[in-house]
């Protein structure tokens, strides 16, 4: 068995038997899906009933209130205001809605006052606002001599509908399931990247803090105990995130089939009528959405991952070890782990921001293709369709920049490793790529 095999072995295998590592493998997914539960709890929750008292002086605003299951309005126009006011103040009512009468309606517009202890939400505000300005605006059309009913009947609800060149009907909203899918697989490359980048720099920084490290490049090269240790990581890694996602898979099924735990922020009740409510809307929609779902380039979608999964894993776990080597412990990293987290940020804001209005456009194209954001850039496009050639480009300079990162990173790592008590600066870390 050669050197890099057994380093992989070794690694793989250290980090499998680390009982941290096996803890968190067995807990992780029970965390997670009981984290989901408890929000399901919380969101079958009925909210506090909150009561407003509205002093309404023109008589004509207060009926238009309705209540609900959050807010209860009560009619207290017969009520002094400072009495009312002290209530607030007594935490009597939630708060006060206080329209006064005026010589014409934009005066009134600027005289109403909302009283309370703490501040309302924007969307109360703004809930009160509307019902207020819809009751003026059908004043305002009346007296003018318009008939409100006549307005309310002309106003047209356009829906346009989305055709393809080739004629087949296409569908709202398709955008944003592809972005979606793409983002998903390119959030989970970026999660791999932090945490299991993260676990080989550790790894380095202990052992070399334990002096073993001298030991073991008595034996191999330094780029060869890298490599090994990068692999290893990613091997481990892949099989925790197997792990996950059978725990989680099983653990979800049981507290919702056996123990009857409704998952999510939607309740029982509130998840069957929505899912009534958007088979009503979508009536034979739903068939056109699973087969344009299967239409993707599902297999381009999945090699796709798996490249640049393992591309834009190798790459950024080069750069973290080399900073576990040129560093003694996890704080002075600190200063070198911003630089290699900032393209993935910038990929992931790329990604949502530009790909979903423009996937074909130049700033979409260049970022698939510049290595440090492709992985995530690139996998967000493919389900728009990206012509083979680019990918082939992302592909190759994505792998071309790794062995280059690794050439450099072995530099930096193989003086590193040997080097104690002195914080290295970016300055040295130069002069350390040209030995």
């Amino acid at each position: 068995m050669s050197k890099l095999a057994l380093i992989i072995k070794r690694e793989f295998i250290a980090k499998v038997r680390n009982k941290s590592f096996i803890v968190m493998t067995f807990l992780s997914p029970l965390l997670f899906v009981g984290i989901g539960a408890f929000v399901g709890y919380l969101g079958s929750m009925k909210a506090d009933m909150k009561t407003i008292a509205i002093h309404d002086e023109t008589g004509k605003f207060v009926s238009q209130f309705k209540n609900d299951e959050e807010y209860k309005y009560l009619d207290l126009s017969s009520v002094d205001t400072k009495i009312l006011k002290d209530s607030i103040v007594k935490e009597s009512y939630e708060g006060l809605l206080i329209i006064p009468k005026a010589a014409n309606n934009e005066s009134l517009q600027k005289g109403i006052q909302y009283v309370s202890n703490d501040s309302p939400s924007v969307l109360f505000v703004e809930k009160l606002e509307d019902v207020i300005s819809k009751k003026i605006t059908d004043e305002n059309f009346l007296a003018q001599g318009l008939d409100t009913l006549k307005i309310s009947n002309a106003k047209a609800a356009v829906s346009i509908n989305l055709t393809k060149a080739s004629g087949e009907e296409a569908l709202k909203g398709l955008n944003e399931i592809k972005i979606a899918i793409g983002g998903a697989f390119g959030y989970l490359i970026m999660m791999f990247i932090v945490i299991y980048g993260n676990m080989v720099m550790r790894s380095v920084i202990e052992e070399k803090t334990s002096r073993i490290i001298e030991v073991i490049i008595s034996s191999v090269k330094p780029f060869q105990l890298m490599m090994g240790k990068i692999i290893g990581t990613s091997m481990a890694g892949i099989l925790q995130f197997l792990i996950w996602a059978i725990l989680g898979v099983a653990a979800m099924f049981i507290m919702t089939s056996i123990f009857g735990v409704q998952m999510g922020a939607a309740s029982a009740s509130q998840s069957q009528e929505a899912m009534a409510m958007a088979q009503k809307e979508m009536g034979g929609d739903f068939q056109m959405y699973l087969k344009e779902i299967l239409n993707l380039p599902l297999l381009s979608i999945a090699l796709g991952f798996i490249v640049y999964f393992v591309g834009g894993y190798f790459l950024y776990s080069s750069f973290y070890a080399a900073i576990g080597a040129a560093v003694d412990n996890e704080t002075d990293s600190q200063q070198f782990l911003l630089p290699i987290i900032m393209p993935l940020i910038l990929g992931v804001y790329i990604g949502f921001f530009t790909v979903i209005n423009d996937p074909h456009g130049t700033v979409a194209t260049v970022f698939s293709m510049i290595p440090l954001t492709s992985p995530i850039v690139m996998l967000m496009r493919i389900p728009f369709g990206v012509p083979w050639w680019q990918i082939a480009i992302s592909v190759t300079l994505l792998f071309g920049t790794f062995l280059g990162v690794v050439w450099f990173a072995s530099k930096i790592y193989r003086v590193g490793i040997l080097m104690y008590g002195k914080k290295p600066t970016w300055k040295e870390l130069y002069k350390w790529l040209k030995y």
